[in-house]
């Protein structure tokens, strides 16, 4: 059983989901990314991340066939561009989305980045949105504390429900100062690429914890992530065996003495420096 996080404006949620950055970019391989999500939805998987730069749009439809006859068991999660997101913009984009998705409605909408509109164009629309029941909920991705701040002393800024970010155990900046911020105001934290794109190092603390519980590492870096006070992951799939691998790790518990390995071998840096984006 997957477990639920709650967050700012009774924001409820699978804290494990499925990713879907860049799928959708390569017709040959649509068939496969499109059986990988109907195999985790088969798993017991609900949660759905997507966004309408993902393949200019085609991962959104990718994922409208993956779950066609099933919309009303999943959270769905889609992002505005924010060269789309001013009021009237954000509006558009949200209804393009929901047109791509085959839905009348997206659980969490966030602003995908920073941009050159003012935060108050982009959080009226989310507000519009809300009220013609087009999301449920609305949040950021990729926000900084200062962007954090900034967007708390906005109107609707209260309700801001996630901030999704780039956070695994090779960047764990976030744990500094962004990640006690949206804790102290009820904002949740979805970890994209939690595997770091495939290409995290494996120091032997990392190595000997997948060895103890007689696991892959990988499921060892999610299961340590899913441990993390108010954090969601969404680790992108296109493989059965990765699939399954994958939800496995929800299952998995690791221990105090696990978890001192592990952040020995991943160590917290001591200074701050800027958010980083993959």
């Amino acid at each position: 059983m997957i477990p639920t996080r709650q967050f700012a404006a009774g924001c409820v949620m699978p804290a494990f989901g499925l990713g879907t950055w860049r799928m959708g970019e390569d017709p040959t391989r649509r068939r496969d990314e499109v059986a990988a999500l109907r195999l985790g939805l088969d798993l017991g998987v609900t949660l759905i991340d997507t966004a309408e730069m993902y393949g200019d749009g085609q991962a959104e439809e990718m994922v409208a066939e993956a779950v066609a006859g099933r919309r009303d068991q999943l959270f769905l999660v889609s992002k505005v561009l924010p060269h789309n997101a001013d009021r009237t913009g954000t509006i558009r984009a949200a209804e393009g989305s929901l047109r791509r998705l085959g839905t009348d409605r997206i659980d969490l909408y966030l602003l995908h980045w920073r941009g050159r509109f003012p935060l108050a164009e982009t959080l009226a629309a989310f507000m519009d949105l809300r009220r013609q029941g087009k999301i449920r909920f609305f949040g950021v991705s990729n926000f900084d504390v200062n962007d954090m701040e900034e967007l708390a002393a906005v109107a609707g800024g209260g309700d801001v429900a996630v901030n999704q970010i780039l956070y695994n155990p090779a960047c764990r900046g976030p744990e500094r100062r962004l990640m006690p911020w949206c804790r102290r105001r009820g904002v949740g934290i979805m970890a994209y690429s939690p595997l770091e794109q495939g290409r995290l190092s494996r120091p032997p603390g990392l190595v000997d914890t997948a060895a103890r519980h007689g696991v892959s590492q990988e499921q060892v870096v999610l299961a340590w992530l899913l441990g993390r006070d108010g954090v969601v992951v969404i680790p992108k799939a296109t493989r059965a065996d990765h699939v399954r691998a994958d939800i496995a790790a929800v299952g998995l518990r690791l221990d105090e003495e696990d978890r001192r390995r592990l952040e020995k071998a991943f160590p917290l840096p001591d200074f701050d420096g800027p958010l980083a984006t993959a």
